[in-house]
């Protein structure tokens, strides 16, 4: 076993795959116990972001694998259920699964003297092992790590109801004939919001910041279509910025209308969320929209415009922590919480250590993945060299420089990618 490969949701079996195909000796540790990642945990129950009413948000050719696309019967946009089914179908397809570990938790990852990496790791019966590995490989996500706002606003310890994070939200039948307020208008946020609209008594969304809210499809084509045009290609930023504004204009007019804020930034300035239900569910009046929360009045919520509203819990949809507890302090996620890896992959000092799937781009990530992961196994096999340390890092301080200047030192702002020009890095040494 040369390669460790941490995490078998999408992106750790797109690697494995790739090893697979190449024949590299791996083995692929989940602590789950199953393959599929977030998209095999609502049904079964388990903590995590995922949640019963999730849906891809990216159309279902674009979000398949290549070489094994998802079922003609799926719908463009599948459920999670056939989501994880599928990724099931596509380990047993690719002959991964028997070197798949479940119920294996990775506790710790670090580098001996001699260049070889430790991998611990515990199994279901608590027992804890090690091993030495060439290469590891983090396909494990960041979503585990709840962020909450710190302090929670005045008055959260005396608050009549529950308040939690989307990471323990399953399902607004839950929350039926309760009165809810969601924190957020990211995805979660608004998926969150529109499916309580559907149980709870009333639904308020907070929200503090507005944020781009862009449909699944912009004149009859799924958003990640668009973003793999050659004709969107071609644009230049400002077009393809103009090109989307424009869009949206037309598609849905202005969220002040909604009663939600005007974003305070141009479109790509930021991360887009992606919806085709939070703004009708307001129309229709399910969801009333709010500003963001002053304080908590024991069991009511004071908002920052005065006014308030009853309330048996409160939903933080405030994202996650970016953290791998399992890895040396400071990678990949510097003091100043930035993702510091040459192309997105590869921590400049810390040679045969890898992630894949660590980026955000607006519209599907499995080609991107894949490209991520053809390339690790050929560096891997030694087809390609690594330039030296030096001008890795300076790569990643182009990268984070234009990163900071095109979204600001937001956090998670250093793992946006634009899928055109991503792809397009890595077709120097990867055939297309």
């Amino acid at each position: 076993m040369r390669v460790c490969v941490i995490g078998a949701g999408l992106s750790g079996l797109a690697v494995a795959h790739a090893l697979e195909a190449r024949g590299i000796g791996f083995v692929c540790l989940e602590k789950a116990p199953d393959v599929g990642g977030i998209w095999r945990q609502p049904q079964a129950g388990e903590r995590g972001p995922g949640y019963l009413s999730l849906h891809l948000n990216t159309a279902k050719q674009l979000t398949g694998y290549t070489d094994f696309p998802m079922p003609s019967s799926y719908p463009l946009y599948p459920r999670h259920s056939e989501v994880a089914s599928y990724l099931r179908s596509f380990a047993e397809w690719a002959g991964i699964l028997d070197r798949v570990e479940l119920r294996t938790e990775v506790v710790s990852v670090g580098r001996d003297a001699d260049g070889m990496w430790s991998v611990e790791s515990r199994g279901a019966d608590g027992s804890v092992t090690t091993r030495r590995f060439e290469h590891v490989v983090v396909a494990s996500g960041h979503h585990t790590d709840p962020a909450l706002p710190d302090p929670l606003p005045t008055g959260s310890e005396a608050f009549a109801g529950t308040i939690l994070h989307s990471l323990d939200y399953h399902t607004g039948a839950d929350f039926a004939g309760k009165r809810v307020v969601v924190v957020g208008l990211g995805a979660s946020a608004v998926d969150i919001a529109a499916d309580l609209s559907r149980h709870a008594a009333e639904t308020v969304l907070s929200v503090r910041r507005g944020l781009h809210i862009v449909p699944k499809q912009l004149f009859g084509m799924s958003v990640d279509e668009i973003a793999e045009a050659p004709w969107w290609s071609e644009m230049s930023f400002a077009e393809q910025r103009r090109w989307v504004e424009q869009a949206l204009l037309v598609a849905r007019g202005r969220l002040s209308d909604y009663g939600l804020p005007e974003p305070d930034h141009p479109v790509f300035s930021s991360a887009v969320t992606l919806s085709d239900e939070i703004l009708s569910r307001i129309r229709h009046g399910a969801v009333t929209p709010k500003p963001a929360i002053e304080s908590f009045d024991r069991d009511r919520v004071v908002f920052t415009d005065g006014t308030s509203v009853a309330a048996d819990a409160v939903v933080y949809c405030t994202g996650f922590h970016m953290t791998f507890p399992f890895l040396p302090a400071g990678c990949p996620v510097a003091a100043d919480g930035s993702v510091e890896l040459y192309r997105r992959v590869v921590p400049a000092d810390r040679p045969g250590l890898y992630f894949v799937g660590l980026v955000r781009p607006v519209g599907a990530i499995t080609r991107l993945v894949e490209a991520q992961a053809r390339w690790v196994t050929r560096i891997i096999d030694q087809e390609v060299t690594l330039p030296p340390a030096g001008e890795m890092r300076e790569e990643i301080g182009t990268y984070l420089a234009a990163i900071a200047q095109r979204y600001g030192r937001t956090q998670g702002a250093s793992i946006q990618v634009d899928v055109g020009p991503y792809l397009a890095e890595f077709r120097e040494s990867l055939p297309v």
